[in-house]
């Protein structure tokens, strides 16, 4: 039987090709910053940029689809999953990374139908490094099969987090002293990358076993959920519950074994959902 959406995941990845290249000539450039709500909250003329052109392009190959992108978002436009065929786009994920020329940066494109993740494509574009996972066709990054660590020692783990200056003092204390008890156990250490994306595709190539993050958007797993699932990883919820792509937090590792170790360790914090507008 033909892969119904096999015509769209062939879009994205040559879109998501288009949207690096603009990234990286941007970087040869001066990077024009713009202000979202604060001064730490950056967005570039790149991401609108790069958003267009998803958007434009995939509108002309498949005008009846739904979009949910980062700065469609930001500008006012509802963050909401139909069962419509629904693309979830970050243009640039690592923006703060952009900014700086710290070098991961990843276009993110996931792909949704009926609520559910089909595909997801991550483009690396600094590294030139290409993620794409399939629903029930496995994980690939350029054409080589991906696979998770077998690792279920906890202590001869990598974890991976991030703390960005955007978050709330609680939070960032919160996730802060998560960090350190997880140090404590003690496992190897823990790295970030600066890009969620880019940190679930770590996890997927059996680089790390585990990222886990508050606070994230559906844009910034939508597509690497996706590649990990297919690679043999987990995706839950930080209270250990199911992976809910709008709850803006998630543990996703190599196996349920290290994914609940980590839990563990995790100060619930309550739900904020990328569905539900935050209140002002």
């Amino acid at each position: 039987m033909a892969d119904p959406w096999q015509e769209a995941m062939d879009h994205a990845v040559e879109v998501a090709r288009k949207a690096g290249k603009i990234i990286r000539d941007a970087l040869q450039n001066e990077v024009k910053i713009m202000c979202k709500s604060s001064s730490v909250d950056l967005v570039t003329k790149t991401d609108q940029r790069v958003e267009k052109l998803i958007i434009e392009s995939v509108k002309g190959r498949f005008p009846k689809h739904s979009f949910i992108g980062e700065e469609s978002v930001a500008a006012g436009q509802p963050c909401i999953l139909t069962d419509n065929p629904t693309w979830i786009v970050d243009p640039v994920d690592g923006t703060t990374n952009f900014v700086h020329g710290f070098p991961f940066v990843a276009v993110s494109i996931g792909f949704a139908v009926n609520k559910e993740l089909e595909f997801g494509v991550v483009y690396s574009c600094l590294e030139d490094k290409m993620y794409t996972g399939r629903k029930g066709k496995g994980a690939f990054c350029d054409g080589e099969k991906l696979s998770v660590s077998d690792q279920t020692d906890i202590r001869k783990t990598i974890i991976i987090s991030e703390l960005g200056s955007h978050r709330d003092p609680e939070t960032v204390s919160k996730v802060f002293s998560t960090m350190q008890k997880i140090l404590c156990i003690p496992v190897h250490g823990i790295r970030g990358s600066g890009t969620a994306a880019t940190n679930m595709c770590l996890v997927a190539s059996g680089a790390v076993e585990a990222f886990f993050e508050i606070g994230i958007h559906c844009w910034d797993v939508a597509a690497g959920a996706v590649i990990v699932q297919e690679a043999g990883g987990v995706l839950l919820d930080v209270d250990g519950g199911p992976f809910d792509l709008m709850s803006r937090r998630m543990v996703s590792a190599n196996n349920k074994t290290i994914a609940d170790r980590i839990i563990k360790e995790i100060e619930i914090f309550p739900a904020e959902r990328d569905d539900v507008p935050a209140k002002k």
